[in-house]
């Protein structure tokens, strides 16, 4: 099985965000060593405790940090931006690193409206417009157009994949013969009917092309269960703290997540949220993993794993790709 990493680049409260974005450096320099097939940063604008605001500038750095891992960013939302320009920024990474560079593309806000209105006067007519911007994205990376290129054009164009959370997007992907990730961390839809339509809907885009599926999940392993369930604490009790517009100071230490107090109505979400997670000991997460891989006919699961202390999050990747048989 092929085994991911997907980073937001949070911020815990005992750092700063370029102690942040530099743990992230070195957790692709672990998924490397580890076997993992690619690491995609996330585009987050204006939200506390997230770091990775333009992924595509901390992929430049990365690449030159790392060798053989496939660096992508998940996702450049893309009504945000000119097709035309995304293709020239991925052309160039993929110059600069070749054949390790995914563009995953999506259609949500990523921030809050002042920010979207910040950064951009039409996003919502762009998220109608979303079917043709992603035709012309992909008509400058297939280089269908004898008067304009996006420059410099590497020797294997960037992949280019299609992240969402419906058959909306499941659609749209396979229509357009792009490679599909769908969002399970973060969707209480049902995934494996998208993932369904996708495969029923794809049109090869080029010859010989075969569709391609990612699940992206949230999973924290350690060593014992107890251990696990403790070090997922603080990323539960961070995402309650945003939902209430607090949670400026990044993850709570694993002490001050045990010490916060929870409403009946907190208890719920909390549980709710914990469901969506794969969270136990190695034996445990492979058995979750390999039917989740079963249950939506994924070739590949990306992880996100959010932890206050990076060497947790490192030995949770470490952990799942030992007892997955990745190379170690």
């Amino acid at each position: 099985m092929k085994l991911s990493i997907l980073d937001q680049s949070p911020i815990s409260s005992n750092q700063t965000a370029e102690e942040a974005l530099n743990e992230s450096m070195l957790l692709a320099q672990a998924g490397e060593r580890l076997g993992y097939e690619r690491f995609w940063m996330t585009e987050h604008h204006d939200l506390p405790g997230l770091a990775s605001a333009a992924p595509e500038v901390m992929l430049g750095y990365i690449g030159a940090k790392t060798n053989t891992i496939r660096l992508g960013t998940g996702t450049i939302l893309l009504p945000h931006y000119k097709p035309y320009k995304v293709a020239e920024v991925h052309n160039q990474l993929a110059t600069l690193f070749p054949d390790r560079i995914d563009l995953g593309i999506g259609r949500a806000p990523g921030g809050s409206a002042e920010v979207t209105n910040a950064l951009n006067d039409n996003f919502l007519q762009n998220v109608y417009k979303m079917p043709d911007l992603v035709k012309e994205l992909l008509h400058y990376l297939d280089r269908q157009d004898p008067k304009v290129s996006a420059s410099p054009l590497p020797d294997v164009p960037p992949t280019p994949w299609m992240l969402g959370t419906s058959e909306k997007s499941a659609l749209l992907a396979g229509e357009n013969g792009v490679n599909y990730v769908f969002g399970q961390f973060m969707s209480d839809a049902d995934g494996p009917a998208s993932t369904r339509k996708y495969l029923d809907a794809f049109t090869p885009r080029k010859q010989g092309q075969t569709p391609q599926v990612i699940v992206t999940i949230s999973a924290v392993c350690a060593e014992t269960t107890a251990k696990a369930e403790d070090i997922a604490l603080s990323s539960l009790i961070w995402q309650l703290q945003r939902d209430k517009g607090e949670g400026e100071e990044g993850i709570p230490s694993i002490q001050t997540a045990r010490d916060y107090p929870l409403t009946d109505k907190e208890k719920e979400r909390f549980a709710d949220m914990k469901q969506q997670m794969i969270i136990g000991d190695p034996q445990e997460v492979k058995a979750q993993i390999k039917e989740m891989q079963k249950t939506y006919h994924a070739d590949e699961i990306m992880i996100m794993t959010t932890t206050y202390d990076p060497d947790d999050r490192v030995r949770s990747y470490e952990l799942i790709g030992r007892e997955l048989s990745l190379t170690i």
